[in-house]
C-alpha cells in the first residue's frame, strides 16, 4: 500500500465547504489526515458531505463553524478544538473573498471587509494556532495567497493588496516561528475552476488564459496538491516561500 504523506496529522482547513477548500479537505483525508473542516455557517449538506468523506477514507472529520468577521467566534472555535487535547499539525488559511473594482468605485467599508476576511482574520488564526504549535515545537501553516497579490492590475486594489499583505506576513512570520520548527508558507494560485474563479467577466478570464503558458485554468485538485506538499514532510525545509501554481502566467 502506498504511504500516506499526512497519516495521523490533525489539520484545520478554513473555507472547507466549497471550492478549493473542499478539495483540500478531500486531498488531506485521502493522505491519512484528520480534519477540522471550518465553514461560516452550518448546513446539513456540508455535514453529510463530511460524514461521507470520513467513512470513505477512515479518518475523522469534524465540522467547525465561525465567521471570519468575528474574533470572538474564532477564539471560541479554537478553544473548542484545544479542549479535544489533540495536536494541531497543520493550519490551512484558505477562506477568502474576491473583490473587483477601480479605486474610485471601492468604498472604504468594502476595502475594510476584504482586509478583515483576507488578512486580519488569517493573522488572528495564526496567532491562536501558533501558540499551540510553539508548545508542540512543530507545525505547518499554509496561507492561500494569489498571483493577484504578486502581479498588479487595475481594478483589483482591495483583493490584490489584501493578498500582497498576506504574502508579506507569511514571509515575516516564517522567520519568527522557524526556530520552533514551525513552517509558514503560501500558495499563490492562478485562475482556478471554482465559483470564486469566475467572478471576472468572460472577456477578462480569456485575457488571463491567453497569457498563461498552459492556456487553461487550474483544476482545484492541482492547487490542493501544492497544499498537501507544504503540509507534508516532503517540504520539511521549505519555509517562508510563496509557491505559484498558475500554469506559467
Amino acid at each position: 500500500m502506498e504511504t500516506q504523506v499526512l497519516e495521523g496529522k490533525n489539520c484545520i482547513v478554513t473555507g472547507a465547504n466549497r471550492g478549493i477548500g473542499r478539495v483540500i479537505v478531500e486531498s488531506f483525508v485521502a493522505e491519512g489526515a484528520n480534519v477540522w473542516a471550518c465553514s461560516r455557517t452550518a448546513s446539513s449538506a456540508f455535514e453529510e458531505d463530511m460524514r461521507n468523506l470520513q467513512e470513505q477514507y477512515g479518518v475523522w472529520i469534524e465540522p467547525v463553524y465561525f465567521d471570519l468577521n468575528s474574533e470572538e467566534e474564532m477564539k471560541q472555535a479554537l478553544s473548542h478544538i484545544r479542549k479535544e487535547k489533540k495536536s494541531i499539525d497543520v493550519l490551512v488559511n484558505n477562506a477568502g473573498m474576491p473583490y473587483g473594482a477601480l479605486l474610485q468605485m471601492t468604498p472604504m467599508k468594502d476595502l475594510k471587509e476584504v482586509f478583515q476576511v483576507n488578512y486580519f482574520s488569517q493573522i488572528y488564526l495564526m496567532q491562536l494556532v501558533s501558540k499551540i504549535m510553539i508548545r508542540q515545537k512543530s507545525g505547518s501553516i499554509i496561507n492561500m495567497a494569489s498571483v493577484g497579490g504578486i502581479e498588479t492590475n487595475p481594478g483589483y486594489l482591495a483583493y490584490g493588496s489584501s493578498k500582497a499583505a498576506l504574502i508579506w506576513a507569511t514571509q515575516s512570520i516564517a522567520k519568527e516561528l522557524g526556530r520552533y520548527h514551525i513552517r509558514v508558507n503560501a500558495v499563490a494560485p492562478g485562475l482556478t475552476e471554482t465559483e470564486m474563479g469566475h467572478y471576472k467577466s468572460e472577456e477578462e478570464l480569456q485575457k488571463v488564459i491567453d497569457r498563461t503558458g498552459m492556456q487553461r485554468m487550474a483544476r482545484p485538485e492541482e492547487i490542493a496538491d501544492a497544499v498537501v506538499y507544504l503540509a507534508s514532510g516532503h517540504s520539511s525545509f521549505v519555509n517562508g516561500q510563496v509557491l505559484r501554481v498558475d500554469g506559467g502566467r
